[in-house]
């Protein structure tokens, strides 16, 4: 019961104050799943989250998914993911409803512009923590390697492959050189 309810908090908490979606509320998934429940360690999220966004759909869901299984079965995960839909479902309807009325005021515009730059600067922080654990663990000259070959993989016209798949490609150049 304690699991459930510890679930319900720390998703509803980190989806209803992860303004902007998925990629907003990762840093505070993390902190709720690494730091205050200990549910998955560093190591741990940064696989998850890589396998996450190599699969369809949003990826809060898919966090949901895996740690609620994880720490309780398929209840657990019916919970977090419930946590993590019904807080933004809701809001949603409200604030539709609201921004009809409102949607040419300069605060409600100003109050969007203005946190973006808090939602880069928590992504920027946890790209830096997944940067740090990535050259403990496998070291400076092959952390660079990936990232150069990947950067390329992505961006070089004439290749261009999606990152779903290079993601599967660390994956399986790490179960062979890193295992």
């Amino acid at each position: 019961m304690k699991e459930w309810l510890e679930l319900l908090y720390g998703f509803f908490v980190a989806n209803v104050l992860g303004y902007g979606g998925g990629p907003a509320s990762i840093p505070l998934l993390h902190r709720e799943i690494v730091t205050n429940y200990d549910w998955l360690n560093n190591a741990e999220f940064a696989n998850m989250l890589a396998l996450g966004n190599a699969l369809p759909g949003p990826i809060a869901t898919k966090i949901a998914a895996y740690v609620g299984y994880d720490v309780s079965g398929w209840f657990g995960a019916f919970i977090a993911i419930f946590a993590t839909v019904f807080p933004s479902a809701t809001a949603l309807i409200i604030l539709l409803n609201i921004m009809k009325h409102y949607r040419q005021s300069t605060v409600v515009k100003g109050m969007t512009l203005l946190v973006q730059p808090v939602i880069a600067i928590l992504m920027l922080v946890l790209t830096w923590d997944n940067i740090t654990e990535s050259v403990n663990h496998i070291g400076i000259i092959q952390f660079v390697g990936i990232a150069v070959v990947s950067l390329a993989l992505m961006t070089i016209k004439k290749i261009k492959i999606h990152p779903a798949f290079i993601i599967v490609l660390a994956f399986i150049y790490g179960a062979i050189f890193l295992s």
